[in-house]
């Protein structure tokens, strides 16, 4: 069992807890808002505690003395960043993460150097949503892209569209339409039912599909899954904040980019550093300004802005107005589930996001990288695998006997190798160092991952 104390119960601290309180967690969260605390805390069985996260008696009676990571994730950098500073000189904290907003720090990476401020790792998500969103447009069709290996590999959801070849088609039928390049089908969702695909499942339309593949097949296989994968010219944001300022400064080299933003300040604040961007000064719920602004010759609408009820509002009005395809950030996680049947393309949650960048450093084996799943009930991620025949459960064995040893719904998505990419065939046999991707479809197995993954400690 980790001790973990996370400080800040804002949004991703609060997703974070509900996340990990139901797992093998001794969970304590820290924030100064004592009705927040008591609101959480009578939902799930973690311990809190009142007050400044970065007060060393308020981490002493949080129980950093004993923990063996801590998250600070509070609203104020400065706050995470002595958090992490009093973490490491008082208690000797093994493990320190900090989230970071500003680029005044994050740009200045000599701040982070073990001598000067102690943290271990850094996150910023309003960056990971950003590099989340370019994933997006740079694969349209997809409704999900996640990367492996550098890059050379893909996980990709997609929504099979009633025109689509493979309405009908049998899992083992795939092949022939995508000239028989190297594919795994991980699972299916139809109406948010799950279904482990085996050869003689069909597929039908609306049916969501995962997938891993190599990236130089990625764009070949969604042109023949996908509808509309046509990449876009113009795109519309919704909302002038971090995300859609660094959005634009990204998007703006290569498209036409509009950004509209309701307060007039911040609007003259973009329209100074935004140089080939359309700074619009509005609300971006407003039908006659989506309408003045040609949203129905637009490809993309993207609605960023910090309320979700504007981003549903706004994107539903672009997608009804004639927009090609609209993307909303969406917080709570009650109105995501909501989503499912909606006009809206892509809704996504930033919490969602953030979490796979933490899982990595909390899981108990090798991790490289870690993705929550479907609203965080499934979870893909990358592992190493170490030892001999004699310290692991899986090393030097074939495919075909792992499986009757792995979890429930979990599968070997792909094996990477010497940076290349092996599909699991049954009689592919592990290495030391290999690195693994696997999907487990209910994340709550990840214990019982971790138990076969784990080396075994000989004595002799």
């Amino acid at each position: 069992m980790k001790k973990i104390i996370i400080l800040g119960a804002g949004q991703v601290g609060s997703s974070v807890a509900f996340y990990l309180s139901s797992e093998d967690n001794d969970i304590t969260l820290v924030d100064t808002d004592a009705a927040t605390l008591e609101k959480i805390q009578n939902r799930l069985d973690i311990n809190t505690v009142i007050g400044v996260a970065s007060n060393p008696a308020v981490l002493r009676q949080a129980g950093a003395e004993h923990a063996d990571l801590i998250l600070a994730v509070t609203s104020s950098d400065e706050t995470n960043m002595i958090a992490c500073q009093v973490a490491f000189t008082m208690f000797q904290t093994p493990t320190k993460i900090a989230r970071l907003r500003s680029k005044a720090y994050l740009g200045e990476k000599i701040l982070f150097r073990q001598e000067s401020l102690p943290i271990d790792n850094l996150i910023s998500p309003e960056e990971l949503v950003k590099d989340y969103i370019l994933n997006l447009i740079k694969y349209p069709g997809s409704l999900k892209i996640i990367n492996f290996n550098k890059g050379e590999v893909n996980f990709a959801k997609v929504k099979i569209y009633s025109k689509s070849p493979l309405v009908g088609k049998k899992i083992k039928e795939i092949g022939q339409y995508i000239d028989d390049k190297p594919i795994n089908i991980l699972a299916i969702y139809r109406h948010n039912r799950e279904i482990i695909p085996e050869n003689e499942t069909s597929i039908r339309v609306d049916d969501e599909v995962f997938f891993i593949c190599k990236n130089l097949y990625l764009e070949f296989i969604l042109s023949r899954l996908c509808q509309n994968t046509k990449k876009p010219k113009s795109i519309i944001i919704a909302g002038g904040g971090h995300i859609g300022e660094t959005l634009c400064l990204d998007l703006e080299k290569n498209y036409q980019v509009k950004i509209i933003e309701k307060n007039m300040s911040r609007t003259r604040d973009l329209a100074k550093k935004l140089t080939k961007t359309t700074v619009l000064n509005g609300d971006a719920s407003d039908y006659e300004l989506l309408n003045d602004e040609d949203i129905n010759s637009s490809d993309l609408f993207i609605a960023l802005t910090s309320r979700d009820e504007t981003n549903i509002l706004s994107a539903m009005l672009a997608k009804k107005i004639g927009c090609n395809k609209v993307i909303s950030l969406i917080s709570n996680q009650h109105y995501l589930k909501l989503m499912d049947n909606s006009t809206i393309n892509i809704p996504f949650s930033p919490q969602q996001i953030t979490i796979g960048s933490l899982l990595k450093h909390i899981r108990r084996i090798d991790v490289v990288s870690c993705h929550a799943l479907k609203n965080g009930e499934a979870e893909i991620l990358e592992v190493i695998i170490h030892g001999d025949k004699l310290t692991s459960k899986i090393i030097e064995q074939k495919i075909k006997n792992i499986k009757t040893k792995l979890p429930d719904k979990t599968s070997i998505a792909a094996i990477i190798r010497n940076t290349k990419m092996i599909m699991p065939d049954d009689d592919e046999i592990l290495q030391d160092q290999d690195h693994l991707i696997i999907f487990l479809m209910d994340k709550n197995q990840i214990n019982n991952l971790e138990k076969l993954l784990q080396v075994r400690v000989l004595f002799i």
